[in-house]
């Protein structure tokens, strides 16, 4: 049913069907449903997915405030399905393998998908309070390569309503220079309600930032962060990463597995500190 519901929510991206109110209100109830039939089946975590699944009217408010143009709306329509599709694969607690366990908590998982490939999923928590990470990594997204030795830069290239950007990030060389220089341009879209937030994103075309010298431009998505405070512990904030990267270009599985998996463990302490220092000024 959700490809027919993305077909449905194609259609109102273009200019003549975007003005038809009852085709709008029909793709916002078609995507909660999917949403609630998502939550009923899932074992996992059902009660952020229900949380999600109230903003899923975004899409028609957001028409009924601004009306986007065709090639925005194919921005905000992308955003929406590496969300849809972030959760469906997060929501799925089958298949799972233990690829890093950190001494303190921290641990990364992977598993191989039919139509995406490996994917690896970060569950740590972090002791600062959620508005504190969901500032950092959405507000200030921007600063991440000033506290992430991992980025070299993150650079808004357009942004689209309240909830979706569109992003050019410069990953920076690993060391040794095992894997050289990448970039991404990617869609990103967040959502937020009440205790939930989730932010996701995957690579998209942007025609005013074409392949860069110096770097392999590499593919990501589905992606997403989960944000939600640690039950019992509201200045505490639990949070998953789902990452999916094509590093492009030819490398080991050996050695891609093995720095995406470090990749994600070094992300988490690299926030922690920022966060800390940050909470101190």
């Amino acid at each position: 049913m959700l490809p027919a519901t993305f077909k449905l929510c194609a259609a109102i991206s273009y200019r003549h069907l975007r003005n038809m109110t009852g085709l709008r209100r029909q793709a916002a109830v078609t995507i909660s449903q999917e949403l609630s039939k998502f939550a009923c089946h899932s074992t996992g975590p059902s009660t952020w997915i229900n949380q999600v699944r109230r903003r899923s009217s975004l899409l028609s408010s957001r028409l009924e405030e601004k009306p986007f143009s065709e090639t925005e709306m194919s921005y905000v329509k992308q955003g929406e399905e590496a969300l849809q599709k972030s959760l469906s694969i997060l929501g799925d607690q089958d298949g799972w393998k233990t690829e890093t366990v950190v001494d303190n908590g921290d641990k990364v998982l992977s598993k191989v998908l039919p139509d995406v490939g490996k994917v690896f999923r970060l569950e740590v928590v972090v002791d600062q309070p959620l508005d504190a990470v969901y500032g950092e990594l959405v507000d200030n997204m921007e600063q991440m390569g000033d506290w992430n030795p991992n980025v070299k830069e993150v650079k808004i290239l357009q942004k689209i309503g309240k909830d979706t950007v569109i992003t050019h990030e410069k990953a920076a060389a690993t060391p040794g220079n095992i894997v050289g220089p990448r970039d991404f341009v990617s869609v990103r879209c967040s959502k937020r309600r009440g205790s939930t937030c989730v932010l996701a994103g995957m690579s998209t075309k942007y025609g005013a930032m074409p392949e860069q010298e110096g770097f392999i431009r590499a593919e990501n998505g589905p992606t997403c962060m989960i944000l939600r405070p640690l039950p019992g512990s509201p200045s505490q904030t639990k949070l998953t990463w789902l990452l999916s990267i094509d590093l492009k270009g030819w490398l080991p599985k050996t050695i891609i597995n093995q720095v995406l998996s470090q990749t994600q463990v070094d992300f988490a302490n690299h926030l922690r500190e920022r966060l800390a220092r940050t909470v101190a000024l």
